[in-house]
């Protein structure tokens, strides 16, 4: 197997590897706020989090879809502090409608991933669900190992080598 298709399998992989995604908001007054979500994410590479209406990063959504969002290796499980496996998108927020089909279809993935705590989320009506559409992305892997993913081929890595 080529570099290039290991990193494509661990690209594939690496996500579901971790529960929660970092995700980086910015308000109305151009402040960011860094925060986390579990989420479940689609064959699409959509990411769904499932989110308190009271939550810093969701009013920050609802002001402004712009999120950048970050999967990141657990320290430790890291072989070097400064070369962690990390995956970041750049996305557009869009908030699902409560009680659609479509919000039916993720509250259950969250259920089958997160238990039961999900059902007591679905009757408090704060909580919300944004799918984050990836747009950009990077797949570091470590020293050197970085690949660039570009909208339009979400599946597809492209090594970035020198100043790139």
């Amino acid at each position: 197997m080529s570099k290039i298709e290991q990193a494509q399998a661990e690209y594939e992989t690496f996500p579901q590897s971790v529960e929660s995604v970092i995700v980086s908001t910015v308000n109305s007054a151009g402040i960011p706020n860094a925060s986390y979500a579990p989420f479940v994410m689609d064959d699409a590479k959509n990411i769904y989090i499932y989110v308190s209406g009271l939550a810093t990063h969701t009013q920050n959504l609802h002001i402004n879809p712009h999120v950048s969002v970050l999967f990141i290796e657990d320290e430790s499980k890291s072989e070097q502090i400064f070369a962690r496996r990390r995956l970041s998108f750049d996305c557009t927020a869009t908030l699902i409608e409560r009680e659609t089909e479509s919000w039916n279809q993720i509250v259950t993935q969250f259920q089958e991933r997160f238990g039961e705590l999900i059902e007591v989320f679905r009757g408090l009506p704060d909580f919300r669900i944004f799918r984050l559409t990836p747009s950009a992305g990077r797949f570091v892997i470590g020293f050197g190992t970085a690949y660039q993913i570009s909208g339009d081929q979400l599946d597809k890595l492209v090594h970035i080598q020198g100043n790139k």
